[in-house]
């Protein structure tokens, strides 16, 4: 045999082994993907014909179609479109299984790093997800970055918590974006690590700033990407930070017109600077886009995105005092027996809604009646939730004068306080502690220990400005420091009480008792040229007259 007979017998067999590698590799990768079960079907979407959902440009591995659709499903990822961007991805997969960001972008759907902490099969698949991607050889260094980047959030999650991840995450995306100093999506996702890594307890708000400048930085050249607008309102969604996301608040809807999420976005803002009809109005657009996805996407029962704007809307009606169109949609909740999903969103919803409507307007008869177990919904899981419907009916019994009743409730909201401690939802029990600061607050008022009540109140008030509030809600169902405010008048204290509805209305401006308790105190403080000021306030708010006002006093 001559040489090149060897030399082809040679190319024969590594041909003969490459195929036979690859054979072997390919129903082994198969297994693997199917172990994933990716969330698999036709994308669906709501909103303008070109189903439009802004502009992104992430480079890959891949030819042109690959390189658009996995833009297209970044842009859903943007948009906290999880389910549709992990559809996405799961085509790229199934036409091209070694495409490794792929996998990258079903892992980052699972980790949704500014919602609820995954749970355990979020992070089976998401895990299971990068383990393939590590796995694959065909992709560049940059590609291998952002895969062991994201994993360093999944690594170890059966042993250590959620904000240890997100820290460590934080902390190998601030690499990522140093080593690639002109990429824009690794800047942009730093910045969603840096909100996600956020501490609760910095009123210096660090981590969100800087996110905020590198947001800021990359807007003037991206105006249409909606990871950049989404995320400069989730980083400045704070009372001293929300006049800063304004102007992205007016923008986002019209970038992702095609996502609920989108529609909805903004009201974050418009709640938190007191502009009720244009929080209203996003959430009726967030209502109806999430009415058609749930159609087109055949959900069962209400769907939990609906839910969450349903009470952001609620709250701005209460607001403006627009009780029939609250009513009615209390009344529409009502009507539900079945949430998809039944998680968090939708349980905070079924239990703030009745009790914003009853204690708003001081039903305190109503409140006593409210149920903690709406129809269909598994609302004993959800502790914090259930919380909020005790605290009504305490609420309502204290102003009944039924003080035996009141003390029951507040048994109930120490056991579920406690509950929330043994779980080590440590945030969850501190906003239930808050209700039962107040509440002993109110029963120690009833008993006539006035000295005792607003000193658990102020503990109570205290506590809720150190605390902020989480983002599935518009708001507290009544804010603490109010609650002070509305002891002191009780009290016949209406200096004390003016300085406090004042302070409270820096936190949540516009809000109607705020606003009419100030004017209701600077009256009887004598103070009228104050007291008219803040009926004007209330006229704008309102559009009602300052009769209204005098009726309401």
């Amino acid at each position: 045999m001559n040489n090149f007979q060897h030399l082809a017998t040679a190319m024969l067999f590594v041909v003969t082994l490459l195929l036979s590698c690859r054979e072997r590799q390919k129903p082994m990768l198969a297994k693997e993907i199917s172990d994933i079960n990716l969330k698999t079907g036709n994308v669906v979407l709501c909103g303008p014909e070109d189903k439009g959902v802004g502009k992104v440009s992430f480079i890959i591995s891949g030819d042109d179609s690959t390189s658009r659709q996995f833009n297209f499903g970044i842009a859903l990822l943007h948009s906290f479109e999880y389910d549709e961007a992990e559809k996405v991805f799961a085509q790229i997969i199934h036409r091209d299984p070694h495409c490794a960001m792929a996998y990258w972008g079903v892992a980052m759907c699972n980790f949704h790093p500014l919602w609820t902490p995954p749970e355990a099969p979020e992070l089976i698949k998401g895990n299971k997800a990068l383990e393939i991607a590590r796995s694959i050889t065909a992709k560049t260094n940059r590609e291998s970055d952002y895969i062991n980047a994201l994993s360093a959030y999944y690594k170890n999650w059966e042993k250590l918590d959620h904000r240890t991840r997100c820290l460590q995450y934080e902390e190998a995306m601030k690499k990522l974006s140093e080593k690639y100093a002109n990429d824009k999506e690794a800047a942009i996702f730093y910045a969603l690590a840096l909100d996600a890594a956020a501490d609760p307890a910095d009123k210096m708000y660090t981590r969100q700033k800087k996110a905020g400048q590198i947001l800021n930085s990359i807007y003037p050249n991206a105006p249409y990407h909606p990871g950049v607008v989404h995320y400069i309102i989730h980083t400045y969604d704070y009372p001293e930070l929300a006049q800063l996301a304004l102007p992205a608040a007016q923008k986002y809807a019209s970038v992702a017109p095609s996502s609920a999420h989108a529609q909805h976005m903004p009201s974050h803002i418009f709640t938190r600077l007191g502009m009720w009809d244009e929080s209203i109005q996003s959430n009726l657009a967030s209502i109806t886009a999430a009415r058609c996805y749930a159609e087109s996407a055949g959900i069962k029962g209400i769907w939990d995105e609906e839910l969450h704007a349903m009470d952001y809307v609620v709250y701005a009606y209460l607001q403006k005092k627009d009780l029939k169109k609250a009513k009615e949609q209390w009344d529409l909740l009502n009507t539900f027996k079945e949430a998809s999903p039944p998680n968090l969103k939708g349980a905070y919803t079924f239990a703030a809604i009745p009790v914003r409507y009853v204690l708003e307007n001081r039903l305190w008869k109503e409140a006593t009646t409210l149920t903690t177990t709406p129809a269909g919904f598994p609302m004993q899981q959800f502790l914090w939730q259930r919380g909020i419907i005790h605290f009504a009916r305490l609420l309502g019994f204290v102003h009944l004068d039924q003080p035996d009743s009141a003390k029951n409730e507040l048994a109930i909201l120490n056991k579920l306080r406690n509950d929330l401690l043994a779980k080590q939802k440590t945030y969850y029990a501190n906003q239930v502690d808050i209700q039962i600061k107040a509440s002993e607050g109110w029963i120690l008022w009833k008993e006539g220990n006035s000295a005792a009540a607003l000193e658990k109140m102020h503990e109570a008030a205290d506590m809720e400005d150190k605390t902020e509030k989480h983002p599935v809600t518009p708001g507290e169902v009544l804010p603490a420091r109010e609650l002070l405010a509305d002891l002191y008048l009780a009290l016949k204290q209406p200096e004390k009480a003016l300085a406090a509805y004042q302070a409270d209305l820096e936190k949540h401006p516009n809000r109607y008792n705020g606003l009419q308790g100030a004017a209701r105190s600077a009256r009887l403080c004598g103070n009228k040229e104050l007291a008219d000021y803040y009926a004007r306030q209330l006229q704008k708010v309102t559009k009602y007259d300052n009769r209204s006002i005098a009726k309401a006093e």
